[in-house]
């Protein structure tokens, strides 16, 4: 059974990934963008602000009604379905924030191989 997000869950899976290319903060100057995935249909929404302005790192609010299962008394999104998982669009693909971590992990061990002497220093 798969968890449905929430505003707590959702702030739970931020710290998770703080220090991983799994956050915007971390990802987004390789071009990601914070996106949701309906498993159940394989659409993606890109994380938006509730007016439709595109979001810098997710929010539910933006999402469509269709995915929305409970709102509280001020119309905050608090439950989606549980087939939305959050993640990150590049290059017009879904990424997990798993796949993300990943690929900026990868990227930056390239870049250490590339100019190895960034991280070592010499004994005097």
């Amino acid at each position: 059974m798969r968890l449905t997000l929430t505003p707590h869950s959702l702030a739970l899976e931020t710290a998770r990934y703080r220090a991983t290319g799994g956050v915007s903060e971390n990802n987004r100057s390789r071009g990601f963008q914070p996106a949701f995935i309906d498993r159940d249909t394989g659409t993606v929404h890109l994380s938006r602000f509730p007016d439709g302005r595109p979001a810098p790192c997710h929010l539910l609010d933006g999402l469509p009604d269709e995915l929305v299962l409970a709102r509280n008394a001020q119309g905050r999104v608090m439950r989606v379905k549980s087939s939305v998982v959050s993640g990150f669009v590049r290059d017009e693909r879904f990424y997990t924030r798993d796949e993300a971590a990943a690929m900026l992990v990868s990227a930056s061990e390239l870049d250490r191989s590339a100019n190895p002497d960034t991280s070592l220093r010499k004994a005097a």
